[in-house]
């Protein structure tokens, strides 16, 4: 029988040991489960470190930095953005308006827990809002107000201090001009939301850059090109300046001037006062700040007479040669008498008719062209429709509802007929330049470009027999003041009495000037407008009359801003000027070029 054990068969001397064996692996089992033990939970706590220092991170931001708006009042501050606007130039390069970063305060009620607390924190630093209508706008259900727009850095730094939640910023843009009230007419305003209101800037948004800016295709400012205007700045302080000092000295209620290229139809400069700054706009909304040269209507006076006189060259009925008789001084017609201001009692020429400003000359002139000639070559000038220039603002003429042969008559000399002055400009800017009418415009441009949009309404023949006479105006007639030496002047009163109560009032007058030079190649048009001033004693023996104060002051403007226009002066006068006149043995003709 053999010693040996079965396999499955151990002697009972070999058990302790193999207790230590399982003990030994029990043990292992246990110390590997510990140690995965600790990997998990160091795991788990560098997860939760992670957590928690993004959130901590995150509430430093928070409070460094201003409260970010929802993504609902984004949307509707998105929508509420204002829009971006291009600059504006002169002519020279020279900024008008442009656009400037700043920020506005936004609210979102329904994020704003304590209103009356918030309401008293933010009229402590902005005193200016009224408290009552922002406790309303906070108490709303909306997601998003806007609560001040366009804060100051430091208006922005102590709101944000307060910590309020529910109040945020957003970037915004304003509208600033850096000259205030220079061509505050001109350029016009924009408001809050950065839409043009008035002037050029409501003429840009005409244009589509209020619809591109809703669609948001505008995204920065840079992606718009400067608007260049015919303005040129300097001219326009000049003639700011000038008719503010005239304005001051004769005590006028209201001034207006403005330098036309009668080449072009460029507005060079164009005041209006009393003015305002385009960026106080609220000073705009008084109705005495209209611009006077595009929105008021006005009988221009005597300076009608040049359409008067152009008619009655162009219609082949008088030559420069014609002679009118105004003996008596009076001139009747049914029951109306039509009376000279300063009569000669004798026989004149058709140039003299101008010189001595005669209303009977003008009056048998209209009559001798006939109403519907008179009606069609006023319609034809531009006179008896609306002007449209880029300017939104423009004004209806004032037209006789019934014109018979009295209103021909009255209209001659510059009575019954009221139009915007830039009007009356045009049509003189057509009567010196060739015959040709261009409408004036606000954006620069070349003669070539507006060409191409004049009509010729006067023979070059007619244009220099004008030119000829509103010359010799300078040398021997009413427009003495405007003659500045070495620059060739020629020019126009006019003088009309204001209709108030539909009565004309004899001491109630409104004053008129237009000078052109040089008249033997004319370029600019000035033209001054008077409401009501006062006569200096001193100066002019107690006249109020349009020589004695629109013509000083549009001298005045000649002598200051033709050096800056690049007129150069003429110290010999021009070699033969106006030909056809030498030709037909005109009245003069060979003494106008002088000085």
């Amino acid at each position: 029988m053999s010693d040996a054990y079965p396999e499955h068969v151990q002697p009972e001397a070999e058990a302790p040991a193999r207790q230590a064996l399982i003990v030994t692996i029990l043990r292992a089992m246990f110390r590997f489960a510990v140690e995965r033990s600790a990997a998990r939970v160091n795991l788990v706590g560098l997860v939760f470190a992670a957590v928690f220092a993004v959130i901590a991170g995150r509430l430093v931001l928070t409070a460094a930095l201003p409260e970010e708006p929802s993504s609902s009042a984004q949307r509707v501050a998105a929508a509420a953005a204002t829009a971006i606007r291009p600059d504006i130039i002169d002519r020279n390069g020279e900024i008008l308006a442009t656009d400037i970063r700043t920020v506005s305060l936004f609210a979102e009620p329904r994020n704003i827990y304590d209103k009356d607390e918030a309401v008293e924190l933010l009229t402590a630093v902005l005193p200016q809002l009224n408290a009552r209508e922002l406790r309303e706008k906070l108490s709303t259900k909306k997601g998003f107000v806007w609560v001040k727009r366009e804060l100051t850095p430091k208006q922005q730094a102590e709101i944000h201090r307060l910590g309020i939640p529910g109040i945020g910023f957003l970037p915004d843009h304003k509208r600033v001009y850096p000259n205030g009230v220079a061509a505050a007419h001109v350029l016009g305003f924009a408001n809050l939301d950065n839409v043009g209101i008035a002037g050029m800037e409501k003429y840009i948004d005409k244009t589509g850059l209020k619809d591109l800016n809703n669609l948001g295709f505008i995204e920065k400012s840079a992606d718009l090109a400067p608007v260049q205007l015919s303005i040129d700045l300097r001219a326009q302080h000049a003639v700011r300046d000038e008719l503010a000092w005239g304005m001051g000295h004769y005590r006028a209620k209201a001034a207006a001037a403005m330098i036309l290229d009668v080449n072009t139809g460029e507005v060079i400069a164009l005041a209006s006062l009393p003015d305002f700054d385009p960026n106080e706009p609220a000073d705009a909304l008084n109705p005495d700040r209209i611009n006077r040269m595009n929105v008021g209507v006005y009988e221009m006076g005597s300076t009608f007479k040049a359409m008067t006189l152009a008619m009655a060259l162009e219609s082949g009925k008088f030559t420069v040669n014609s002679t009118f008789d105004t003996r008596g001084g009076v001139l009747h017609w049914g029951r109306q008498k039509i009376h000279e201001y300063h009569g000669t009692n004798r026989v004149i020429t058709l140039p003299e008719v101008f010189t001595h400003s005669s209303n009977i000359g003008s009056a048998k002139m209209a009559l001798g062209v006939g109403v519907p000639g008179h009606k069609a070559f006023l319609r034809k000038m531009g006179l008896l429709d609306r002007m449209r220039t880029e300017l939104p603002e423009s004004a209806e003429p004032i037209i006789p509802p019934r014109w018979t042969e009295i209103n021909t008559i009255t209209i001659a000399f510059g009575h019954g007929l009221a139009v915007a002055p830039i009007q009356a400009a045009a049509a003189v800017g057509a009567i010196t330049n060739g015959g040709f009418l261009i409408t004036p415009t606000f954006l620069k441009r070349d003669e070539a470009a507006a060409r191409e949009k004049a009509t010729q309404v006067l023979t070059p023949q007619t244009s220099e027999a004008m030119r000829f006479i509103m010359r010799l105006n300078a040398t021997e007639g009413s427009a003495k003041k405007a003659a500045i030496p070495y620059y060739f002047v020629g020019g126009k009163t006019g003088t009309a009495e204001k209709v108030i109560g539909g009565r004309y009032v004899k001491n109630r007058l409104f004053t008129t000037f237009m000078a052109a030079a040089p008249m033997d190649k004319p370029k600019y048009l000035f033209v001054t407008i008077m409401d009501e001033p006062q006569a200096v004693a001193s100066e002019s023996g107690g006249y109020a009359t349009a020589a004695w104060n629109s013509g000083v002051v549009t001298g005045r403007i000649i002598a200051r801003v033709a050096p800056i226009l690049g007129l150069p002066p003429q110290f010999e006068p021009p070699a033969k000027p106006f030909p056809l006149m030498v030709k037909l043995g005109a009245y003069h003709a060979n003494e106008v070029g002088g000085r």
